[in-house]
């Protein structure tokens, strides 16, 4: 058995319905049913579900009203991990924690390593680093897990914001001065439960890894790829126009670099990412496939 909290986010639900898809029991949980923040909710879910391994996929996301709601954005993101990672100390679990690329300025030229030294530029990164220094403290037993541009199916994400975009336009400017790897929630659940698989043969090598798609782009990339995929299931053309960051800006600032090196992942788990092109191409499809983004 596992227990997913956060399971109404985009990762937690691709994961629930992984973990589903492949025949394993998961007790997957939202915010509502369980709050990473109460110390008796999180005890109560445990106790009731009896895992073999936890799973944190919750979080505050939003990079901008962080900056607005920076105890907030602690709460969730630093609070919450360490209640859940005392409680699984406690009784012994594996605990998988889900981290981000904004733990790093993006000053690199090259893919962030996991030995580099973390410096967010805001408070979203500063509550994600403080998540993860709270989970070492705590629990010895726990895979922290850097994600990076993710997108899916579920929820919001950039992906889904291009194809509702190219809906109501014929053109769309697109910052081409930050460049990432993004990172398909599929290919986050796969590599979960790979490790899930590992840890009840008690396999599981503790840590923390760079988890992210393979290849490198920027965001006027990421969008070209994502329009020319639907333009070619659609025939709609939408034409995409690079833009800098000082074109648009935004209340948090943005690293310039968020790119991953996921080789450690790779060589302690023998698991890599699908090149980010064939993944975003899978997604893009089965969205307009399921009639969701026409």
């Amino acid at each position: 058995m596992i227990l997913i909290f956060g399971a109404g986010g985009q990762v937690g639900q691709e994961l629930a319905a992984r973990a589903a898809a492949a025949g394993m029991p998961a007790t997957a949980l939202t915010r509502g049913e369980a709050d990473i923040c109460d110390a008796r909710q999180v005890a109560g879910a445990i106790a009731a579900a009896k895992p073999a391994v936890v799973i944190n996929a919750a979080a505050y996301t939003d990079v901008d009203q962080a900056e607005r709601e920076p105890d907030a954005a602690m709460r969730a993101n630093a609070t919450g991990p360490g209640i859940l990672a005392g409680h699984c100390a406690a009784a012994g679990l594996p605990l998988i924690h889900y981290s981000t690329d904004y733990v790093f300025d993006g000053k690199k030229t090259v893919a962030y390593r996991e030995d580099d030294p973390p410096a967010p530029l805001g408070a979203y990164g500063r509550s994600k680093l403080a998540g993860e220094q709270a989970i070492r403290s705590r629990h010895a037993g726990h895979v922290i897990i850097r994600l990076a541009w993710v997108y899916g199916r579920y929820g919001r994400n950039f992906l889904k914001t291009m194809l509702r975009l190219r809906r109501e336009r014929d053109e769309v400017r697109v910052v081409a001065d930050q460049r990432g790897c993004p990172t398909a929630t599929a290919d986050i659940a796969e590599a979960t439960i790979l490790l899930m698989a590992l840890a009840t043969k008690g396999r599981f090598r503790f840590g923390t890894y760079h988890l992210a798609g393979t290849g490198e782009t920027t965001w006027y990339g990421f969008a070209r790829e994502i329009m020319e995929s639907a333009n070619a299931i659609t025939g709609k053309a939408v034409t995409v126009h690079p833009i800098s960051t000082s074109d648009y800006p935004t209340i948090a600032p943005r690293p310039a670099n968020s790119a991953l090196d996921s080789a450690l992942f790779e060589r302690t788990f023998g698991f890599r990412a699908r090149p980010w092109q064939e993944a975003t191409r899978a997604v893009v499809a089965e969205l307009l496939d399921n009639g969701e983004a026409r």
